[in-house]
């Protein structure tokens, strides 16, 4: 199903390369899309992806530990959910152990009338709480493109973007640009504790891109949340907001690419943290030339380094993922051209002292049927996880990269 290349069994550089590249077994069943991966503290790897069920879908779950597949289990399931190729579940577990997993349910008949729901897991993922609705805002509008990070031991955060200003219209179409209407794709966040209830919760931006995925991480410092921001000229750069000493600071730049699109581009940013280290990556187009670039932060996002361009052209479609260790960042794109390619990069500390790009697979499928990819790094190495599409039908594929 994908062709991989010989030239990858060959070590990059002595910036911790990867010394063998192989598939991935994954424990999913066919017309399975949408996966997510997430870490736990013992080093364990919590897959989530969705099959079609009848007339409706499935979020599946399973646990990777010492080299072993847990038994697969169903989340949630039913027939009226928001399905999207850009807007897919998570889960994220608590340093106690309790599992979390979120994913979207319509909550009218219009296209983007749908809610964010959250599901716990006291019992490492064998069964799950009933839906829990994260907005509560009352409004048949847009809620999504959450991200999920452990707040305290037993204590859930969650960040998504909130459409209760726009009336219900339809992406971009919403009137005011900031003005006194306020009609605008807001942020949001808030904290669930471990019986499930919401015990906080900030709006942290009141213009935002509508479909742009959030990402968040924690620092030595606290959490950051990196996300699109939107302003009134429709300039529509990355943008992240740190907790620190007890609340959530003003949103800044991560860097001025000053890219004017009048429209949601549905390609988010990337985070990932080590220590005080972090990392951000992101598409832009600006300059009409598509790109993916990257800066880094040595505390905890006070300030960026100056960004690089990483990679430019054409064929870049963005879609980035982004893991981080003591020494530096892996970062992980996508690109289409005569076929869709992903590729994986290594990173130091000062994004410069970097290896060659590594072209990671080559995919059947095109366009949006692929969705995104995600990563996650263990001391076993990195392990990917991507939709192709074989026979017309999505499937699910996974790589794991040795050290």
């Amino acid at each position: 199903m994908i062709r991989f290349l010989a030239a990858l069994l060959v070590p990059l550089s002595a910036l911790a390369a990867p010394a063998v590249i192989e598939p991935w077994p994954l424990p999913v069943g066919t017309a399975a899309a949408q996966p997510s991966l997430s870490r736990s503290a013992d080093g364990a790897l919590n897959l989530s992806w969705i099959e079609r069920s009848g007339s409706g879908h499935r979020l599946k779950f399973a646990r990777y530990a010492k080299a072993r597949w847990s038994e697969t289990r169903t989340i949630a399931e039913g027939d009226n959910w928001f399905v999207n190729w850009a807007d897919f579940p998570s889960t994220t577990q608590l340093p106690d152990g309790t599992l979390w997993a979120h994913n979207l349910v319509k909550s009218a008949k219009g296209t983007y009338a749908y809610d964010v729901v959250l599901y716990r897991s006291g019992d490492g993922g064998k069964t799950w709480s009933t839906p829990i609705r994260v907005n509560d805002d009352g409004t048949q509008t847009e809620h999504g493109f959450a991200s999920l990070w452990p707040w305290s031991k037993n204590e859930l955060a969650i960040a998504w973007l909130d459409g209760r200003n726009t009336g219900g219209g339809s992406h971009d179409a919403h009137a005011g640009h900031g003005d006194a209407s306020g009609r605008m794709m807001t942020l949001r966040a808030a904290v669930y504790d471990g019986k499930g209830r919401k015990t906080a919760e900030w709006p942290l931006d009141a213009s935002t891109c509508d479909c742009c995925q959030t990402d968040a991480a924690v620092t030595a410092n606290g959490p950051v949340i990196i996300y699109r921001d939107r302003n009134p000229q429709e300039i529509r750069d990355i943008y992240v907001t740190r907790y620190v000493d007890g609340r959530w600071q003003t949103p800044k730049p991560v860097a001025a690419d000053q890219w004017r699109i009048p429209a949601c581009p549905v390609n988010g940013p990337a985070l990932a943290a080590n220590g005080a280290s972090l990392w951000a990556a992101w598409y832009t187009g600006s300059g009409n030339t598509p790109k993916i670039r990257l800066a880094y932060s040595g505390n905890s996002g006070g300030a960026f380094l100056p960004a690089r361009t990483i990679r430019t052209g054409p064929a870049v479609l963005g879609r980035v993922d982004l893991t981080a260790d003591a020494g530096g960042a892996w970062l992980l794109w996508t690109e289409e051209s005569a076929e869709q390619t992903l590729w994986l990069k290594r990173f130091g500390k000062n994004t410069r002292n970097d290896g060659a790009p590594i072209l990671l697979a080559r995919l059947k499928g095109r366009g949006h049927g692929t969705g995104f990819t995600r990563m996650q790094q263990t001391a076993q190495g990195l392990y990917v996880v991507w939709t192709d599409i074989i026979d017309g039908k999505p499937t699910l594929n996974g790589m794991h990269l040795s050290p």
